[in-house]
């Protein structure tokens, strides 16, 4: 009779004895990848921390986690970093879609600034136009509320040389932010600043639906603090700041590139650029 337990109790690999090994695949450049999730097929153009870059024949580029969760050929495989990765050819991109520049060293910073409301606004500049203003040499600051940027701008007063741009959140007709900025435009120092916004009422909304995995943002009753109903609209913890900062973070790390963010948040930190290396 068969003894299906073996005569070596103390052999190794009884756990995963019958288990289905799947292949380990390096994602080498130009190989062709079918995502098992969600269908999408395309080509390796890039590999960066842990991430695979894939790029379909409509030239759409998107980013995964290496690890399982691929087909190649049809096969379920594990796409793993290849063991001497080879260096890309042509040229790359930044997560903000532009071409890299080829010297990486930060450009002396511009007397010219961007100016944001918060800390959340400025973190996510910063993660996908980081390499950008490095290059050019503009800084990111924020000003905790655009009710601040009038002192701002009395204490260090714009010029040809010292063109600042501004985003604004919530910045929809009638607003309390959009009379703000039209009286500041209007104003002694309107020529040489730019005040741009998007409509929703925290950045937070910028982030794409589809980035973060929901059909829609929530909507937060008037009274209720936006942060804190999201995060309970989302079955996330709430009770304190601290779990707002953890809600951001991962609000935070669902943005990889350019793609999710909404287009309108995206124009207008491009034409901001613009403005302040112009």
């Amino acid at each position: 009779m068969d003894d299906r337990y073996g005569t070596d109790v103390l052999a190794a690999g009884w756990r995963t004895q019958g288990t289905r090994q799947l292949t380990r695949v390096e994602a080498s450049r130009d190989l062709v990848v079918e995502v098992a999730d969600d269908g999408f097929c395309g080509a390796v153009v890039g590999l960066a921390s842990g991430m695979v870059e894939l790029e379909d024949r409509h030239a759409r580029r998107r980013l995964f986690p290496l690890g399982a969760g691929f087909l190649v050929d049809g096969e379920d495989v594990v796409l793993i970093a290849p063991t001497s990765a080879p260096a890309r050819s042509g040229p790359q991109r930044t997560a903000s879609g532009s071409f890299a520049a080829a010297e990486s060293r930060a450009r002396v910073a511009r007397a010219s600034r961007i100016f944001v409301e918060g800390r959340h606004d400025a973190e996510l500049v910063e993660k996908v136009w980081g390499d950008d203003l490095r290059a050019e040499g503009v800084v990111v600051e924020y000003l905790q509320g655009i009710d601040l940027l009038e002192d701002a701008l009395t204490e260090a007063p714009p010029s040809a040389e010292r063109r600042y741009g501004v985003l604004v959140d919530h910045l929809v007709p009638n607003s309390k932010e959009s009379r703000i900025a039209q009286a500041i435009e209007r104003g002694p120092h309107g020529r040489h600043l730019r005040i741009v916004g998007h409509p929703w009422i925290d950045v937070w909304q910028c982030v794409t639906p589809r980035a973060m995995g929901i059909a829609a943002w929530p909507e937060v009753p008037r009274g209720v603090d936006f942060k804190v109903g999201v995060c309970r609209a989302l079955g996330w913890p709430a009770r304190d700041q601290a779990d707002l900062a953890r809600a951001w973070q991962r609000i935070l790390g669902s943005v990889r590139t350019y793609r999710d963010l909404e287009p309108a948040f995206l124009g207008r930190v491009e034409e901001l650029i613009d403005f302040v290396t112009a």
